[in-house]
């Protein structure tokens, strides 16, 4: 496989590994991978085949310039990522276990949406045009998918926020007397709540399978870093973890949270407002950390993906990331080679339109200078 050269991709680190934009998410047996034009999935079928699907992304910096401001664009890129992740699992969904004798009518139509070597080359051209519909919305539609966010973020809410809270308040006391103390044992607790649970879901077989397609995403993108040949080969020689990783980013939220909350004067709103003890006190306390959360995101943004990725190999990264790369021993497995295949055949789409995008870019330079 001959290696795929982007104009927008030639920049290098110290060590002599490319700096890219590239990242992904692990699916169900698949990889979604996202550039700057388009995301893309490899879905391994259960014919053994891998399928590939390619959806633009519409860029919105043009009217909302603002959104793309430092800290403002951390939680932007985490509503999108959200959105796109979600998106991304419906479609392996669909392929992954969709057999032929449950499901004729869509077999055609998957057979048209594949593109491959040399069909997916002759099809750059159309690139730019927006996605066709995916077969997954009269399965799973708009309703489903808004449902089923609202309700992972209201766990996560529940897990991560309201229950730490709850219980510090019990081993701590009310906020307001012990304001340091009860942010310390609230973050604590946090990442305890965090690492057991993401322990927990990993003894699951799916969801081993799913870490190992992480696993797969992160040596695919290391491999281009690196300047190597897109092979599960060449890919399989590379660490599991990333310093890009999201398990690093929210590690990162958690930890800047301890300070935030512990920075912020609550205190003098529960004061100047005269909120009782217990339950009002407990309340406004919650209701300031989950309106506090952009905030966090957004500055975790700042030092796990805008620093942190741009310096892997500072010495100073290293150590503030150090947390969140080892919880990636959790949300990682070594993946074999048809989950290194199917983050390869996510990363080539991806690569291919950022090249097709360059010599668009390059044909409409040479003509203004004509």
């Amino acid at each position: 496989m001959a290696k795929l050269k982007s104009d927008l991709s030639r920049a290098f680190s110290e060590d002599g590994a490319r700096k890219t934009h590239v990242g992904g998410q692990a699916l169900l047996e698949g990889v979604m991978m996202r550039g700057k034009y388009n995301w893309a999935v490899g879905v391994r079928e259960p014919d053994g085949g891998v399928y590939e699907e390619s959806h633009d992304l519409a860029s919105g910096r043009a009217k909302n310039g603002w959104m793309y401001w430092p800290c403002v664009r951390g939680c932007r890129a985490m509503v999108e990522s959200l959105v796109l992740g979600y998106k991304a699992l419906e479609i392996a969904a669909l392929h992954a276990f969709n057999e032929d004798e449950e499901d004729e009518a869509d077999s055609a139509s998957t057979q048209r949406a594949k593109a491959t070597g040399s069909d997916r080359m002759a099809a750059k051209a159309a690139a730019c045009e927006p996605a066709a519909k995916s077969d997954g919305d009269a399965v799973f539609g708009k309703k489903e998918m808004a449902f089923s966010m609202v309700l992972g973020l209201v766990m996560g809410v529940v897990l991560f926020i309201v229950a730490p809270a709850f219980i510090t308040n019990l081993l701590v006391g009310e906020y307001d007397a012990h304001t340091l103390a009860w942010n310390i044992v609230d973050g604590l607790l946090r990442v305890a709540v965090f690492v057991f649970y993401i322990w927990l879901i990993g003894r699951m077989s799916d969801i081993k399978r799913m870490f190992g397609y992480h696993g797969a995403e992160h040596k695919t993108i290391h491999c281009y870093e690196h300047g190597l040949p897109l092979t599960p080969e060449n890919a399989r020689q590379f660490p599991r973890l990333h310093v890009r990783c999201g398990t690093a980013f929210l590690i990162m939220v958690m930890i800047i949270a301890i300070l935030v909350y512990t920075v912020t004067p609550l205190n003098t709103l529960i004061s100047a407002w005269g909120v009782p003890d217990g339950a009002p006190k407990l309340a406004l306390v919650i209701a300031a950390r989950i309106a506090l959360m952009p905030v966090i995101a957004g500055i975790s943004y700042e030092i796990t993906v805008r620093w942190a990725g741009s310096h892997p190999e500072n010495p100073l990264v290293k150590v503030v990331l150090w947390p969140g790369m080892q919880m990636q021993y959790l949300t990682t497995n070594e993946p074999d080679d048809g989950m290194l295949e199917c983050a390869i055949a996510a990363m080539q789409q991806v690569l291919e339109r950022e090249e097709l995008e360059a010599a668009k870019a390059a044909a409409a330079a040479r003509g203004a200078q004509a």
